[in-house]
């Protein structure tokens, strides 16, 4: 680690770092540049962890000490500024500890992805980042074993999305379709049944479904508000719910994907199985 200090918010340098609050504007720059930014050290070390090169990192002075422990910075320069240059550059007071700006690497193709996993949550349209972050969390916590996001979907490696998931998203295997919706009828091919979560009619509650047995399944969650999608739904195996009281007939995603991955999972029957949190 390489500690270079910077006193303009014009420096090129901090590029990757620019106006990180214009969320239009970074999520169409940093796939096309092939970024993300990882925020606080907790998630630039699990970045490290799951093998993401730094391109560079972004802190101030009190932070250094806590960021020379972390393996994997040996190469990268360490951007240092005062609290008012950071806010400047990025245009949010940072008070996380450090930004690093990290390579993306190339998602890995659908099919190759489908064909070592038995259990898959499907995001189609889930366009509210934060939400995307905690369906990653309780995923990787509750035993899912890869994530497929659909084209208009939020996209995982955005830095709110890497921060609400703690580093969740490094966690697990997961890809973005490219076809959609004619890439559910491949997972559907590759063995896994689709469910579609619903509070539709016709659903079944999802104990149901998990008394028949079935291990391997891809369970779809829609967007905010609307749900899945007609074409979707059409394409689903089974339609499940999660039963509520009170007049309830559905909670926020983030939400019910906690309690529906819970419902299936093995943790249930005291089986729970590991999951290596560095395969890919």
């Amino acid at each position: 680690m390489y500690v270079v200090a910077v006193d303009s918010p014009d420096d090129p340098r901090l590029g990757d770092y620019t106006n990180l609050t214009d969320v239009a504007a970074r999520r169409l720059r940093e796939p096309a540049e092939g970024l993300f930014i990882a925020e606080s050290a907790l998630v630039i070390e699990r970045a490290l962890g799951a093998g993401y090169e730094p391109r560079s990192v972004l802190t101030c002075a009190r932070w250094l000490e806590q960021l020379g422990n972390q393996p994997g910075l040996d190469d990268a320069p360490v951007y240092v500024a005062d609290d008012e240059l950071l806010r400047a550059v990025t245009g949010y007071r940072v008070h996380r500890g450090a930004l690093s700006s990290m390579s993306r690497r190339p998602l890995p193709d659908l099919v190759d992805l489908l064909g070592a996993v038995d259990r898959v949550a499907i995001l189609e349209d889930i366009v509210d980042h934060t939400n995307v972050g905690a369906i990653f969390r309780s995923a990787a916590a509750l035993g899912v074993q890869a994530v497929v996001v659909s084209p208009k979907c939020a996209d995982p490696l955005y830095r709110r999305s890497v921060r609400v998931s703690m580093g969740s998203v490094f966690a697990l295997p997961w890809t973005r379709a490219q076809n959609w919706p004619t890439d559910l009828d491949a997972i559907r091919h590759a063995g896994l049944p689709l469910w579609g979560l619903t509070p539709g009619p016709g659903s079944i509650p999802l104990d149901e479904v998990r008394r028949g047995g079935q291990h391997r399944w891809a369970l779809m969650f829609g967007t905010e508000g609307a749900g899945l999608t007609a074409a979707a739904l059409e394409r689903a195996d089974e339609l499940v719910r999660i039963p509520m009281h009170s007049g309830i007939d559905s909670l926020n995603v983030a939400a019910a994907s906690a309690v529906a991955f819970y419902a299936l999972s093995d943790l249930r029957s005291g089986a729970a199985t590991s999951v290596d949190p560095t395969r890919r």
